[in-house]
């Protein structure tokens, strides 16, 4: 039995010597790990001091720029009040002429639209009605147009002022056409296809256009025939007791 505790113990001596040897180096490695980090966090928790640092703002020159264009072209509205001045009449100078040109432009565009003098001046033509007997009719020409102008007869203008609305398919009365009584003015242009009727003819005495058998009366509204409209009566003045001026 003393042999055995003999053993027992010495067993025992070699387990902690040999846990011992294990232990020792990895609680060396440790320390030396925590003393750097140790180290750095208090040297970053510490204020950062520099001795070139400074709270006034830097030059641009201090920035590295080398553009110093801004200085030359720059103006003291202070120091130099004529310069100002220069710069303002440029820049009113210069929208001036922009303007202007704006403007010579623009009136040009317009009266590039507008009609040319020999244009305006077949836009009128004046008549002399003088020569025309009583009950005849004669033909003019206005803007390329047949124009017809009767001299009415008083018989003629009371059956024309008798004639009934009702009894009209494009209903307009004489005196609605006319200006003067005993003068009716007319464009020569049947309202259905463009024909040219023939004066004095016709069941009523009017214009009658043979091409599809349009009747007109001394008013030269439609009475039979297709045509769906009267004869158009043109714009005219009288400038004078048997003149006048179409357009």
């Amino acid at each position: 039995s003393k042999r055995n505790n003999r053993r027992r113990g010495s067993g025992e001596a070699m387990n902690a010597l040999r846990l011992a040897s294990r232990l020792a180096p990895r609680a060396a490695g440790r320390t030396a790990f925590q003393q750097p980090r140790a180290s750095m966090i208090k040297a970053l928790q510490q204020p950062v001091l520099s001795s070139n640092f400074s709270t006034k703002e830097p030059e641009l020159y201090e920035l590295g720029s080398v553009d110093s264009g801004y200085a030359a072209d720059r103006v003291d509205r202070v120091a130099e009040p004529e310069r100002r001045a220069f710069t303002y009449l440029l820049l009113s100078g210069v929208r001036f002429a922009y303007a202007s040109t704006a403007r010579v432009l623009v009136v040009k565009f317009v009266s590039s639209m507008s009609a040319s003098a020999d244009v305006l001046a077949l836009a009128s033509a004046e008549f002399d009605l003088s020569g025309v007997a009583l009950g005849k009719t004669i033909t003019v020409k206005w803007r390329g147009k047949p124009v017809f102008v009767r001299h009415r007869t008083p018989e003629e203008v009371a059956v024309e002022e008798g004639v009934s609305l009702s009894q009209l398919r494009d209903q307009e009365s004489d005196e609605e056409r006319t200006l003067k009584a005993e003068w009716l003015v007319v464009l020569g242009i049947c309202t259905h296809l463009g024909c040219v009727p023939i004066s004095g003819a016709g069941e009523y005495n009017g214009w009658f256009c043979p091409c599809h058998g349009s009747h007109y009366d001394v008013s030269g509204r439609i009475r039979k025939g297709p045509a769906p409209l009267n004869l158009e009566v043109p714009p005219y003045v009288f400038t004078d007791e048997a003149k006048i001026l179409v357009g």
